[in-house]
Formats: C-alpha cells, sequence, structure tokens
C-alpha cells in the first residue's frame, strides 16, 4: 500500500490479538482492533483524507520477556474506524481476531471505536524498531526507551515504512 501522509500511528496490542489477526486482515481485508479512544481516531481521519496510514505496532504483552521492550515488531495500514455498538464490532466478529473470542468483555460494552488496519504483518526480526528510534509529531522529540504511549498516537513517520 502506498500513502503520502507523512505521519505514522503508533500502537500497543496484545500479542496473541496480532498473531490471530493476520489471518483475519487477508480474508476480509482488515482486522478490527478496540480502543477507548473515541476522540484520536476522528482526528487521524481530517489528517489523512483517502489515504492510509502507516501502523506501526508493538505488542503490548509479550510472553518471552518478563520487562517489555517496547519495540516495534508489527506494521499495517490504518484504512477507517467505526463507533462500537454496545461496545462490540457493527459487524460482529467478521473484523475481529479470532483470540478475542477469550475474553467476553471485548464484546460486552467495553471498547468506544474499532480501527481497521489493513496488511497486518510481523516484520523480520532484522527489522525491529526500539519505539526510542521514532519521533512524537507533537514535540518532535525521540520517545523514551522505557516509556511507551497509553494507546494509539501519532509519531513523525519514519523514513524505513
Amino acid at each position: 500500500m502506498k500513502s503520502n501522509v507523512e505521519f505514522a500511528i503508533l500502537a500497543p496490542v496484545p500479542a496473541e490479538h496480532l498473531e490471530s489477526g493476520i489471518a483475519v486482515s487477508v480474508e476480509q481485508g482488515f482486522v478490527a482492533f478496540g480502543s477507548l479512544k473515541w476522540d484520536f481516531f476522528p482526528k487521524v481521519n481530517e489528517l489523512r483524507g483517502d489515504e492510509p496510514v502507516p501502523v506501526l505496532i508493538y505488542p503490548s504483552a509479550e510472553e518471552d520477556q518478563p520487562n517489555l521492550t517496547y519495540v516495534i515488531k508489527w506494521v499495517g495500514w490504518y484504512v477507517g474506524h467505526v463507533k462500537s455498538d454496545i461496545g462490540a464490532h457493527p459487524e460482529g466478529t467478521k473484523h475481529r481476531p479470532p483470540s478475542t473470542e477469550s475474553y467476553e468483555g471485548d464484546r460486552a460494552g467495553y471498547w468506544a471505536v474499532y480501527w481497521h488496519v489493513a496488511e497486518l504483518k510481523q516484520l523480520a526480526t532484522e527489522d525491529y524498531r526500539p519505539i526510542s528510534s521514532l519521533q512524537s509529531e507533537k514535540t518532535g522529540k525521540f520517545w523514551k526507551a522505557g516509556t511507551p504511549p497509553r494507546g494509539p498516537v501519532i509519531v513523525q513517520r519514519p523514513t524505513w515504512i
């Protein structure tokens, strides 16, 4: 996918939902992740117009490491969002990672919006990037290594995506 936007979205997503979301992204065209940041995605849509936005994802839970390393291991393209229907995605589980079925609260009034990611893929190990290599869109400063954002944020688009 190509895009001319000069920003990207940095976001945490649980590793299990990323792994099970790949097939959904391929089969359905996008995978839907839940968020409580109902006001964030309309702002992104104003900035992007009709362009897709690069998404840089770090796993928010890593079983293989007791301390989170805050490393971007997944990428995709933000292609839109929808408001939840009393917490559920309006199209049911069609676009949701199958791993979310294990969490009853996931569909029971918890999420405010669902953001859609197309072409979700895991990076090769040699292409992993620390979030500290990214610059904040607001301040232009690099992220501190041990202080990840809480939920999705806009960052300056890195040259590698």
